[in-house]
């Protein structure tokens, strides 16, 4: 087990390092092979204003005429070891891990995502305990009463989470449930409490948003959770335990929900690690100053570090994901070794 983990960190320590250079390759490399000039790259960074002896200036100082690999070298340095910017009259520490340094706020990127990790991560992870819940449960009632009206309806119900955006559902919800009349009963958009400061209220803040996200991701689940399981029920091994006088919550749960449940990890280890790396479209649509609307807001006003910074983080908690995903394929299905 413990060659197991290391092993599996080592992979992931590499992982990362070929996403930071792909990150890398992709708002350095791509530019430059569509035409960019370090004084075009510069330009991003000194604002609309600046005369053309700023830009060339800002260029040499940000170092976009050095080769590409010397410029990858000191940006993976920085992300180990923190980094100095010379821009303008001041020289600007970035701390490790520097992420990156934006400047139009002229702050580092990680300080920034730190304080926005908490938001992101309570919306993930309250929407993830609900979805896993109603859809493996939703699931597995579908397959044992296969063809019965609630099966029709839940199936139907899941095909209309599936198909309906994020967006969507979150802008009905917020117009009936926290602008509507009567059922103004959920705090409206923007609304995020810390946890510390007041649980009643962070749960308050975030139980549509939850709810809302929830749906989408629910939907799944209950259709392959219901898939898995009218197939598990079916293998020889089902019959044995019912043939061997358990009773049939045991052989529900224990053997045919437990058979049924690999995939269902392999998906919500994924969709967890996305949705830590930032919930774009909900956050934005419920206005929480998470990850996902840190990166939307970026995005908007070109500041490329802070983007880059979110693709770094986002690729983290992937990476974390998969790993505990692997070593919780054990603890479900024994049939599973770690070696």
């Amino acid at each position: 087990m413990v060659t197991y983990i290391i092993r599996r960190l080592i992979w992931g320590v590499v992982m990362l390092a070929i996403v930071s250079m792909i990150t890398f390759a992709i708002f350095f490399l791509v530019p430059r092979l569509a035409g960019a000039t370090s004084e075009s790259l510069a330009a991003r960074y000194v604002g609309r204003t600046a005369t053309a002896e700023q830009v060339k200036l800002a260029a040499e100082r940000l170092g976009f005429n050095d080769p590409l690999v010397v410029q990858y070298g000191r940006f993976a340095k920085g992300i180990v070891a923190g980094a100095d910017y010379s821009y303008g009259p001041t020289v600007e520490h970035c701390p490790a891990p520097c992420l990156g340094y934006s400047f139009l706020s002229r702050l580092p990127v990680w300080p920034d995502l730190l304080d926005r990790v908490p938001v992101t991560g309570s919306l993930a992870i309250g929407a993830a305990i609900i979805w896993l819940i109603a859809g493996v449960a939703t699931g597995v009632i579908s397959a044992l009463r296969r063809g019965s009206l609630f099966d029709r309806a839940a199936m139907s119900v899941a095909l209309a989470g599936v198909s309906l955006p994020i967006f969507f559902t979150g802008i009905v919800s917020l117009v009936l449930f926290s602008y509507g009349r009567p059922f103004a009963i959920t705090a409206p958009g923007g609304s995020y409490t810390p946890f510390l400061t007041n649980p009643a209220l962070w749960a308050y803040g975030l139980i549509l948003p939850w709810i809302t996200l929830a749906f989408l991701y629910a939907a799944g689940y209950a259709r392959l959770t219901r898939s898995g399981m009218l197939e598990t029920m079916n293998e020889d091994y089902i019959r044995t335990a019912r043939a061997k006088g358990l009773t049939e919550r045991v052989v529900v749960v224990k053997h045919g929900l437990r058979g049924a449940l690999t995939p269902i990890l392999t998906i919500f280890g994924l969709d967890l690690g996305l949705l830590m790396g930032g919930a774009v479209l909900t956050e934005s649509t419920f206005s929480l100053p998470g990850i996902g609307k840190y990166a939307i807001d970026a995005i908007v006003n070109q500041d490329l570090p802070k983007v880059m910074g979110v693709v770094l983080v986002a690729a983290f908690f992937v990476v974390l994901a998969n790993l505990l995903v692997d070593l919780l394929y054990a603890v479900v299905d024994p049939r599973v070794r770690l070696a």
